[in-house]
């Protein structure tokens, strides 16, 4: 499986033949590089959604973290294989079941000219998990407890309990760094704003306390908080923030002071093109150079152009239909398992998806360790799912409401499909197409019924492909619209957090999907194979399992 898709191609024939160029060839090159502004130049990125937050302790989507991804770096990352490998910590030990060290990088600058050190790892984490903050992202890391500064650049991290995943999760976009000066000046604006009456030393003090006074004046700054960083984010990153404008546009420029090596780009606009076929013609007509999120619908009409590459990457997140289990009607769980028997999943994956991607059944991909390879989906059955109504006391059906992003496609296609589907067991399902921000406003204020969106597991861990979606302290703030609630889930995914045996860790999740087989709190419908396509003009780009794009080289 390709976990991690590096495109290579080659600017021009030049570069094929080399030493065959002559003078005049060359002199032309160079001229053309100069126009590229030197080594460097110029990308635009044509994307359907955009971020709802530009701080990386604000929201947990991935429109958001697509352009995070450019501005900010955490203390490890992963490869192509889901190892973790050094990022802003160059090394890492293991001190007990609770203890972690982590060396850092040393002559790292922030964007803002801050330094990088131990100081800054605290602050970053601190203010994650910091209620005043609010951050729907604290999941990622809430195990740890406390964050300590042995050396400048040495830090130690304890967690509350053994947390096996810390070094996946740390790779997650949460761990980010932000610049330590603009997290003080984040947090005065904050106190300002809320007219509290501490400054933010003392503020400082009460969170390392802790204690009600701290509760109260976190729940005072919370709506402020993150105002600064979502103005000019600052990140040690190989870009830099530039501009932005909501719904249309975000520029970033190269990091000239980049500490790991030069950087070969000098903008990426990212441009927001809700509408496909308009996003599509952004890369035929030049007017950008790399297309997100192609439907697999149209990579033929794509192949066939020769000034464009079509690049695929098959992806471990999964594409899932959600039924909020607070509903009235959908608290039975019969009529959950109804619902699920009625859709068709071969069809979909093979009329909407065109084929591109494997079908799921769980929330973890084949690929990802804890998968459960003998579990039985409730298979497309009409017939049942008239049963199961007619047992939940529903024989003349009833009336549902599923919200769906409207800049995707496939999405819209599917609640199509299963509004056809369940209008032959006696259901009414009305369709709400949203833009992606009023769409997850809509979902946190518990407006839906269904819902249709994609989880990335960006992690590769199972923790992360389940707990943020499916545990019940995963909701409001979280990705949990389900707002599913199992205790037995709840205690198998905790315990799955803390198990250091493998194989009962293994078992653990393989438990917790068959629950949620049985519960049917969720449709899982595929983890899709992505399609993105860039100018023949373009080299070196590196697409991740979860749909992030690297424009470093």
């Amino acid at each position: 499986m390709k976990h991690f898709l590096a495109i290579s191609l080659l600017f021009s024939l030049v570069l094929i033949l080399g030493a065959c160029t002559n003078d005049s060839e060359m002199e032309e090159d160079a001229e053309a590089s100069e126009e590229n502004g030197g080594e460097g130049r110029s990308i635009t990125l044509s994307l359907p959604s955009d971020a709802v937050s530009v701080d990386p302790h604000g929201s947990n989507d991935s429109p958001s973290e697509r352009v995070r991804e450019h501005i900010f770096e955490g203390l490890v990352k992963q490869d192509e294989n889901f190892d973790i490998v050094p990022s802003l910590a160059t090394e890492w030990e293991q001190i007990d079941d609770l203890t972690w060290h982590f060396t850092l990088q040393e002559g790292v600058t922030f964007h803002d000219g801050s330094a990088f050190d131990a100081e800054t790892v605290k602050a970053n984490i601190e203010r994650l998990l910091d209620p005043g903050r609010a951050a729907s992202r604290s999941h990622v890391l809430e195990a740890i407890e406390e964050v300590s500064v042995i050396e400048d650049y040495i830090v130690e991290i304890k967690t509350e309990y053994p947390f096996q995943p810390l070094l996946n999760h740390l790779s997650h976009g949460a761990g980010d760094m932000i610049s330590p000066e603009q997290i003080d000046e984040d947090y005065q604006f904050a106190l300002e704003e809320a007219e509290v009456d501490v400054t933010l030393e003392e503020y400082y003090e009460l969170r390392n306390e802790g204690g009600e006074e701290h509760t109260e004046i976190a729940e005072e700054i919370s709506e402020f908080a993150g105002s600064i960083v979502e103005q000019n984010p600052i990140g040690t990153g190989y870009l830099e923030f530039d501009s932005r404008t909501p719904g249309d546009s975000t520029s970033l420029i190269g990091n000239e002071e980049y500490w790991a090596g030069d950087v070969d780009i000098d903008e990426l606009t990212l441009k927001i093109v809700p509408e496909t076929g308009s996003r599509i013609a952004e890369i035929e007509t030049g007017k950008a150079d790399v297309v997100g999120d192609v439907p697999p619908s149209d990579r033929e009409r794509l192949e066939s152009n020769e000034e464009v590459e079509l690049a695929e990457t098959e992806t471990v997140a999964l594409e899932y239909i959600g039924m909020n289990t607070e509903s009235e009607i959908l608290q039975d769980k019969k009529v959950r398992q109804a619902i699920s028997h009625a859709f068709n999943k071969e069809e979909v994956i093979e009329g909407v998806y065109d084929g591109a991607g494997i079908e799921a059944v769980s929330p973890l991909a084949p690929d990802i360790f804890g998968f459960n390879d003998s579990l039985e989906p409730l298979e497309y059955d009409l017939d049942e799912a008239e049963r199961l109504l007619e047992e939940a006391g529903y024989p003349d059906g009833f009336s549902l409401t599923m919200y769906v992003n409207d800049d995707n496609p496939q999405r819209v296609d599917t609640a199509i499909w299963l509004q056809e589907s369940l209008r032959e067991i006696g259901v009414d399902l009305e369709i709400v197409q949203l833009e992606w921000g009023s769409f997850l406003d809509a979902l946190g204020n518990q407006e839906h019924d269904l819902y249709i969106m994609s989880w990335g597991n960006s992690t590769g861990d199972p923790d992360n492909g389940i707990k943020p979606i499916f545990h019940s302290d995963s909701s409001n703030p979280g990705a949990n619209f389900m707002y599913f609630s199992n205790e037995e889930a709840d205690k198998l995914i905790d315990e799955g957090r803390q198990e250091g045996d493998e194989e009962k860790r293994h078992d653990l999740y393989a438990e917790v999907q068959e629950i949620l087989i049985e519960e049917a709190p969720a449709i899982f419908i595929l983890h899709p194979t992505d399609y993105n396509a860039h100018s023949t003009s373009v080299d070196n780009i590196n697409v991740s399992s979860y749909g992030e794009f690297d424009f470093k080289n």
